[in-house]
């Protein structure tokens, strides 16, 4: 199947650099648009606490916006809804409803609404709840024509329905991607969230000993690295 467009949802900034960015660059490179829609500005995030709080959102913002650019992606949405407090709502499902409508993706990137008990982290509420909203706006919502009337009669949004879902962060895994020529702009784009990480380096040392322990479960060949999803066909 050929993908032109892909779309990646997540909770917050950072959240995609994390879980994907590898396979973004690899994506990107091979020719495929991608945007992302990033539902929370990351208010609750940061380490620094002389910060002006207030001032989170729009630092955070910034730095997706230049992590984005890092692994060739120009197209940057925001839904300004805030961080700790995500919850699966008709109105966020019909948010992303909009974008799955505007932009078409054949492919949709999102992380998991399923907690993964052995790696609790990942599995942040915020998370699990971007995840589920955003599975239920791919099927049925975004291709329905009857959901969320108001998009095709107000917006002129025709229905929409993506070809392939990809989940970051589940339990199980059924697909590997090969990102060691990208692994520097993985690194690259993390590097970009300065509020979040005051130690960089040791990020970079986890996220070489967890790539390199994904190749290995995928049988890769010794010095690769990899990031895994489980991939699904939409209905």
């Amino acid at each position: 199947m050929s993908v032109e467009r892909a779309l990646v949802i997540t909770a917050h900034p950072d959240d995609v650099d994390f879980g994907a960015a590898g396979t973004v660059a690899a994506w990107t490179t091979s020719g495929i648009e991608v945007s992302y829609c990033v539902i929370t500005d990351g208010q609750a995030g940061g380490f620094d606490p002389e910060l002006d709080r207030s001032t989170m959102p729009e630092i955070r913002r910034r730095e997706q916006c230049a992590a984005a650019k890092e692994v060739g992606v120009d197209d940057v949405r925001f839904l300004g809804y805030v961080d700790g407090e995500l919850t699966v709502d008709r109105e966020l499902v019909r948010d992303l409803v909009r974008v799955i409508r505007q932009l078409r993706p054949q492919r949709v990137l999102l992380q998991s609404p399923e907690r993964d008990w052995d790696r609790l982290a990942p599995s942040h509420p915020d998370h699990l709840a971007g995840g589920e909203a955003a599975t239920r706006a791919i099927y049925p919502a975004a291709g329905n024509r009857f959901a969320f009337v108001e998009l095709y009669d107000d917006e002129a949004l025709e229905p929409w329905s993506p070809d392939e879902l990809w989940l970051m962060e589940h339990p199980t895994s059924n697909q590997a991607v090969d990102v060691t020529d990208h692994f520097e702009a993985k690194l690259a784009a993390l590097s970009c969230h300065e509020s979040q990480h005051p130690d960089p380096e040791r990020i970079h040392r986890i996220m070489r000993d967890k790539l390199t322990a994904t190749a290995v479960e995928f049988g890769l060949p010794a010095g690769h690295l990899a990031e895994k999803f489980s991939v699904h066909r939409v209905p």
